[in-house]
């Protein structure tokens, strides 16, 4: 008893030691992943085209290319083709040259403040406003992009929940792997009635819609779901970290990957949520364009999170069985006496 009392004040204050630490750590990473990466926004390899005649658009590349870094310029023949790649979610925008004077196609709805952008940059270089046209407008209920990217958040933290549940009440193998499935599909028609049916800031597909939301939601708590199986209730918090506190300041939902510092950007779109917008951009927006790439790092994600949830069932059965074996029969382990 002595020994115990002893103890327990030991390990209280170690807990609050713990504790002490951890929170301003936990807030240093938080104000990191969520403020730096807003701080820092500008465009970097910013996909744009430039159309028209030869000698304009090589006087207008080289206006863009004072922005050092800024853009990755695409040369196009005329205005139709850049038009094409717009849509094609090639390019954010293209400066046509005409004869009327330059002309700024943009896409709104893969990104209004990369739209912006791209139109103060027309104004400063040429002096005077630009004719603009939004080629790909994002919703009428919401211009400017704030309800898509709040929607990112959500989605991650039903994952991040489903994942825990399943997890802490004790469902395992083939059942986790149904219960996670049913839970990220309802999760996809739920969102898809509150976004694109009530609020309307989708205009896509609504199935199409249902199908990305499901997928990103999946990806989620399966990986968070799988990391727990494979490491315990450990798993819950590492998967929640790189789900919420990287994946969504990440995503480059409310703006554009190209907008965030490097690797940032990149390192978003291969997370679910990063993944997930830029799937859901395709799907509500431009019909598909650009979805392959997005649809795959979901499907990889979710695949190898229940992958993982079937593998930790299997190794946890084993050494259960490896632990429950019958001891020996009292007649195998002493022979009988002989009269």
């Amino acid at each position: 008893m002595p020994t115990t009392s002893a103890a327990s004040p030991q390990a209280h204050r170690r807990h609050m030691i713990a504790v002490v630490v951890l929170a301003p750590v936990l807030v240093a990473l938080a104000l990191w992943a969520f403020a730096w990466p807003a701080s820092r926004t500008a465009p970097r390899d910013l996909p744009l085209g430039v159309a028209g005649p030869a000698t304009a658009v090589t006087q207008v590349e080289r206006q863009l290319s004072a922005h050092e870094g800024a853009f990755e310029i695409h040369r196009y023949a005329d205005e139709a083709a850049a038009r094409e790649a717009i849509e094609n979610r090639t390019v954010y925008g293209a400066v046509v040259v005409t004869a009327q004077g330059p002309e700024l196609l943009t896409a709104s709805a893969a990104s209004p403040v990369v739209a912006q952008l791209l139109q103060q940059a027309a104004t400063g270089e040429s002096g005077a406003q630009v004719r603009t046209v939004d080629v790909v407008p994002a919703a009428a209920n919401d211009p400017r992009g704030g309800a898509f990217g709040a929607s990112v958040l959500p989605l991650a933290l039903a994952g991040v929940a489903a994942g825990a549940v399943v997890t802490l009440l004790g469902v395992r193998g083939l059942r986790a792997v149904g219960t996670l499935v049913a839970a990220a599909a309802l999760v996809g028609v739920v969102a898809a009635a509150v976004a694109h049916s009530w609020l309307g800031v989708l205009t896509g597909d609504w199935w199409a819609e249902a199908a990305s939301l499901a997928l990103t939601t999946l990806a989620a708590s399966s990986a968070v779901a799988g990391l727990a199986a494979l490491l315990g209730t450990a798993g819950i918090g590492l998967g929640g970290l790189t789900v919420i506190l990287l994946g969504n300041p990440f995503s480059g939902a409310s703006s554009a990957p190209q907008l965030l510092p490097d690797p940032v950007g990149t390192i978003g779109q291969w997370l679910p949520p990063g993944a997930g917008a830029s799937l859901l951009r395709s799907v509500s927006f431009f019909d598909g364009a650009a979805a392959l790439g997005p649809a795959l790092t979901l499907t990889w994600w979710a695949t190898l999170g229940l992958g993982a949830v079937l593998l930790g069932n299997a190794l946890k059965r084993r050494t259960e069985d490896g632990n429950t074996e019958p001891a020996p029969a009292a007649a195998e382990r002493e022979p009988a006496l002989s009269i």
